[in-house]
């Protein structure tokens, strides 16, 4: 049996090693206006069996994150930095090397399974089709596997209905289908993004309990990117928090929803309804909106927004201090 491998954290402690590392991963694209940045300056680390969260608005970066990660950048785009996966470096690999672990051992779910999934092929076509070019399966071998995931995600009939087209499937159960094929073959790392965006409640709580469920089962590492609080709270063990490319604050779940320290991380908060408050409060919206990515970016990107901002918030650029339990902020105003 293979020992799982260990690193030291930044308190001196045995953990498992991540799986995945991120570090000082930068997007740009080149638009007719400019270069936009979208990421700037990301760095995490996953374990098996750990649910990281990224939060924030759209256009905050989350989603490029993932993109960046699964070699899939728009052609006008430009990564840097580094991403490794099991210790490998894939940051900007060839397709031919990516095309070894996507899917495999590296697989991500995508916001809309409509447009993620081809319309003009039965969804058994599409589940076999990962498994004989992953695992080397027979068509027949892959199809019967194919219908015992669709089972586990709780499809019903699923020896008939896994012959139908997407577009037969409703909303809920076109996205269990995208979290069959994404787990198919059993994969290391999970990325799921806005994965239940366009679901009512209801539903989203069922697809978000059937994935913990079995993301568990398979002891993966999870990346989860989201505006949604609800998710966040409802999923993740550990939470990252973006606004313009970068980090703001990071910290376990129970103590970013139980002290938040960035005042983003505050105005996300108070504008999110809570079931644990004992006292009704109104909600707030965080004035402004987020200014343009292109162009020299000083000072906070927060800052324009900011009620708390001071002059040097305009001028200097926070860095990302860490503190006890892993905690940390970009924030001039907020100690480690």
């Amino acid at each position: 049996m293979l020992s799982t491998p260990m690193s030291a954290d930044p308190l001196g402690r045995q953990v498992a090693a991540p799986i995945l590392s991120v570090r000082e991963l930068c997007v740009d694209f080149k638009l007719e206006h400019g270069i936009v940045r979208a990421v700037d300056g990301v760095s995490f680390d996953v374990r098996r069996g750990e649910v990281l969260g990224i939060v924030g608005e759209s256009g905050s970066g989350k989603s490029q994150i993932l993109m960046a990660a699964m070699g899939l950048t728009a052609v006008n785009g430009k990564c840097s930095g580094s991403v490794t996966f099991e210790g490998r470096e894939i940051l900007n690999a060839s397709p031919e090397k990516l095309d070894k672990i996507r899917g495999s051992s590296m697989s991500m779910i995508f916001q809309d399974p409509m447009t993620s999934l081809n319309p003009y092929m039965r969804v058994q076509d599409q589940l076999a089709e990962v498994l004989t070019a992953h695992q080397g399966k027979s068509r027949k071998e892959a199809i019967d596997i194919a219908v015992e995931m669709l089972e586990r995600v709780r499809i019903p009939d699923a020896a008939r209905r896994i012959s139908l087209y997407p577009h037969e499937f409703s909303g809920g159960m076109r996205q269990r289908v995208m979290i069959a094929m994404a787990l198919l073959c059993r994969p290391a790392l999970l990325f799921a993004d806005e994965p239940t965006t366009a679901l009512d409640v209801t539903v989203q709580a069922q697809i978000l309990d059937l994935l913990s469920n079995l993301v568990r089962d398979l002891n993966a590492a999870v990346v989860i990117v989201t505006h949604d609080l609800g998710v966040i709270a409802r999923m993740c063990d550990r939470v990252m928090v973006l606004y313009g490319g970068r980090v703001m604050e990071e910290a376990a779940i129970d103590d970013l929803f139980e002290a938040p320290r960035h005042p983003y991380s505050q105005g996300l908060m108070a504008a999110t309804p809570r079931l644990d408050d004992d006292v009704a409060h109104d909600l707030r919206t965080i004035p402004g909106a987020p200014r343009a990515l292109t162009g020299k970016m000083g000072g906070c990107p927060f800052a324009p927004r900011c009620e708390r901002r001071i002059e040097r918030c305009t001028i200097e650029t926070p860095a990302l201090l860490r503190g006890a339990g892993g905690r940390a902020a970009a924030c001039h105003l907020v100690t480690p």
